[in-house]
């Protein structure tokens, strides 16, 4: 009988070399960001200012790590087998970014790209390099482990009521804590309270979940140690107990199909003891789950210290169980079922059927939760969850949309793509209805428009090379070679597929968790020669080492500086809030950051704003060229930016330009369609220029702006009826409907030109039962007037304004007294 290998690891894949005190600067270093990351909101990629600091001081952190890595492992450098060729050829996925950004939609947010795929490549680099020393893969692997545990055991802390408490324990390093209190760990929408620990958001803590799930059934199957299964076993149920209270129908959806791909990868033994800790661990988990699903839900209306005693003694003394259930699963279990599956695992095929089957039961399982009365033992917001899974709910159909939108961009941009942020800066151009969403909530769509085709064939060449490799390699290679760097496949394969649904990795920690995959996958490929490249040792790795350290250096440098900017515009917004400081103290300010970035839109808004106000109190002329040249740089950069557009229109008004400024209103309009303020600033706009051209009696100018007046309205008319043709189930998004304030500018057009009945139509609709509001009342008495010039009444408008404001029969007589000569 062969001798039994459950338990074996990090052995044929990795290798022991001499290591000196360089190599432990190196994982320490390595250890402390990947703790550090994740804490600062996992470094979200929010397309905002008030996120860009820390990520721009990660990428400074990997390029400093990247550097002491080629330091270290500078004689592992050379060129001639394919892992170092991938560990090149890495560098085509920033560069793609860079080309990309000579068309892009947002320079600042292609920059800020640019720099974050320099990030990946450095923690792909230091990857593929680094784990593939024995201790190195090893202590890498433990710290991954680590801090996902930390991770989901803060978001237990504040689950039970006790965020001052976590605020105290990361406060001193996480940029997510406000107040003493890490915002949003747990956070409520339309669907109740949902966990999301260090993320701020729910779907993507259940696709870091659902990583680490499978992460920690690899690791309690296959290690020896009884602590490792005590530990490993111990996380189970926190992990399927959080990932259920994400409320993520995504994660549930996605699971099962990302359980049969690993499933398929382990021989028979390892497979039937994921299914047993799976059953194991969620049985405990459904028993809990009702009373610390209450719990958390008493502690976020009022906390109570012995109540959330009682849902963390819930959550530990099970998790204690069944940790204690895997360490005998291991000690007696495991090593029998290794050698009575062994002739088993040699048939063909034989790694195939319990896979299919467990997908099978597992489908069967979620339709009875879907479709049956057993849902009802779930806790309520659980439970409409669940009834809510089907392809016709809203995120769903929203979801599509968002993918047929993401195709329109791309066929603007196909070859190169419209740069990092692309989607989030352009989207309003290519929406079908006005949801909200600065995301496409898939990671491959945004990829493609980002860097279009050629960009996305690089990537997806890229690592479906490293897939090919790794699952061939590990496909041929001994049992004992096959789970050293298993760990990483589980990880990047998790992330990837979820992040079909989800934007993932708009969160740059998931995306070094990604890369770092990749990068382990590729330490464990063979050591194959390269074929048809025949390369100079020392020659190449000088030349490669000069490449990636000049990159690093250059990368780290320019983070900093970004990271300064990105510092002073958080002080710029807390000085406007509290509306103390000088135009000196502004000034500096924004004459440093935009030293740094020249357009940096937020910095360009800010000193724009300031120059308009010192225009419009000296006349100096001075300041008005200087914010049109600020302006119109930024606006090339920046097409897409409303706030910068809005500013534009600012400065032409107060500087007497009123035509460019109603041009520019009107021109911008396709870029901004399902914006209704847009359409409410267009008809405003409109009454008030032509009213001025009627009463210059310049009747050319008058017909302009009225038409373009009604035009507008006309839009808002098709897009509202547009949306009647949606799909039963997916909602509209954002307002899209006849305001007061269009109401009232259409109707006021409609009175001058002496079309008094359709002015009432459209007055009616602007009618609203708050008459506190100025337009509100003001829509209401043109309405009253209007009615009255065509000799009708409404009895209860009238009385609801007169009890608002008496004097409103004088205004109403006054309007319905006036007669216009306007012409159509």
């Amino acid at each position: 009988m062969a001798n039994p290998v459950y338990g074996k690891q990090f052995k044929a894949s990795t290798e022991d070399g001499k290591r000196n005190g360089m190599f432990w600067v190196v994982n320490i270093c390595l250890i402390l960001f990947l703790l550090w990351t994740p804490f600062q909101i996992a470094l979200f990629n929010g397309l905002s200012f008030t996120f860009e600091k820390v990520i721009f001081w990660a990428v400074l952190l990997s390029g400093v790590l990247v550097i002491l890595g080629m330091i270290y492992f500078y004689k592992q450098v050379k060129l001639d087998d394919q892992r170092d060729m991938i560990s090149l050829l890495i560098i085509l996925l920033p560069i793609s970014y860079m080309i990309s950004m000579f068309g892009a939609a947002s320079w600042h947010y292609a920059v800020n790209m640019l720099l974050i795929q320099w990030m990946y490549a450095f923690i792909f680099i230091l990857g593929a390099y680094m784990l593939r020393d024995r201790l190195s893969n090893r202590i890498i692997q433990m710290t991954i482990m680590g801090s996902a545990y930390l991770i989901i055991m803060f978001g237990f802390i504040n689950w039970f009521g006790q965020a001052p408490l976590g605020g105290k324990l990361v406060g001193w390093f996480a940029s997510g804590v406000q107040n003493g209190i890490y915002t949003d760990a747990v956070m409520s929408d339309s669907n109740g309270w949902r966990l999301t620990s260090v993320f701020q958001y729910a779907n993507t803590y259940a696709a870091f979940l659902m990583a680490m799930l499978f992460a920690g059934l690899f690791n309690v199957s296959r290690l020896k140690k009884w602590y490792d299964h005590l530990l490993h076993g111990f996380m189970l149920v926190p992990i399927i107990l959080s990932l259920i209270l994400t409320l993520s129908r995504g994660g549930l959806v996605v699971l099962p199909f990302v359980l049969l791909v690993l499933l398929l990868m382990l021989r028979p033994a390892q497979q039937i003891l994921w299914i047993i800790y799976m059953v194991i661990a969620g049985a405990a988990t459904a028993i809990i789950l009702n009373p610390v699903t209450n719990i958390g839900l008493q502690m976020i209306a009022k906390y109570d210290g012995v109540t959330a005693a009682k849902g963390w003694a819930y959550v530990l003394l099970t998790s204690l169980i069944v940790g204690l259930l895997a360490m005998a699963i291991g000690r007696f279990v495991a090593p029998k079922l290794e050698d009575k599956t062994e002739g088993w695992g040699a048939r063909r095929f034989a790694s195939v059927w319990l896979p299919i089957g467990s997908a099978v039961l597992g489908g069967v399982i979620l339709i009875l939760l879907i479709a049956t009365n057993l849902r009802n033992l779930l806790p309520a917001n659980i439970r409409v969850r669940f009834e809510n899974i089907n392809f016709q709910q809203s995120s769903v159909l929203e979801r599509f949309t968002f993918y047929r939108d993401a195709l329109k961009l791309f066929r603007d941009y196909p070859f190169f793509g419209g740069g990092g942020g692309a989607w989030g800066a352009s989207f309003e151009a290519y929406q079908n209805n006005p949801y909200v969403s600065r995301q496409v909530h898939n990671f491959f769509f945004q990829y493609l428009v980002e860097v279009g085709a050629i960009g996305f064939i690089i990537f997806i060449l890229f690592i479906g090379f490293i897939f090919y490799k790794y699952i061939c390699g590990y496909i041929k290679s001994e049992r004992e070679a096959r789970e050293g760097h298993f760990l990483y496949f589980i990880i990047a394969v998790s992330i990837l597929m979820h992040s079909l649904l989800d934007f993932n990795l708009s969160y740059a920690y998931m995306g070094i968790l990604v890369f770092l995959g990749l990068g382990g996958m590729t330490a464990a490929m063979d050591a194959q020669p390269l074929k048809y490249l025949k390369l100079q040792e020392g020659l190449m790795r000088g030349i490669y080492i000069t490449l990636i350290g000049l990159a690093a250096l250059i990368i780290s440098f320019t983070s900093l500086r970004f990271s300064q900017a990105a510092g002073d515009v958080v002080k710029v917004a807390e000085l406007a809030s509290s509306k103390n400081a000088t135009y000196e103290q502004y000034r500096t300010l924004l004459d440093d950051v935009l030293s740094i970035r020249s357009t940096y839109p937020e910095a360009v808004v800010y000193l724009s704003s300031l120059l308009t106000q010192g225009y419009q109190q000296t006349k100096n002329e001075q300041f008005y060229n200087e914010d049109l040249a600020l302006l119109n740089k930024a606006h090339d950069r920046e097409p897409f930016n409303k706030d910068i557009v809005k500013q534009m229109i600012t400065l032409y008004q107060v500087h007497g330009e009123s035509d460019k400024a109603f041009a520019l209103l009107v021109d911008s309009t396709p870029k901004y369609k399902w914006d209704i303020s847009w359409y409410e600033g267009v008809i405003a706009q409109a009454y008030v220029l032509g009213n001025q051209a009627y009463q210059s009696k310049d009747t050319a100018a008058e017909q302009k702006y009225f038409q373009a007046g009604l035009n507008a309205y006309q839009q808002v008319l098709d897009g509202i009826q547009y949306l009647t043709t949606l799909p039963e189930g997916q909602l509209q998004g954002r307002e899209f409907d006849v305001t007061p304030k269009i109401a009232l500018g259409v109707g006021e057009i409609y009175l001058m030109q002496g079309e008094t009945a359709q002015a009432v139509d459209v007055l009616k609709k602007g009618v609203r039962d708050d008459l506190s509001d100025a337009t509100n009342k003001q829509a209401a008495i043109y309405y009253l007037a209007a009615l009255k010039q065509e000799g009708q009444a409404d009895k209860a408008v009238y009385d609801k304004v007169i009890a608002a404001d008496p004097k409103a029969k004088e205004q109403i007589d006054a309007i319905a007294s006036q007669k216009y000569t306007a012409t159509k």
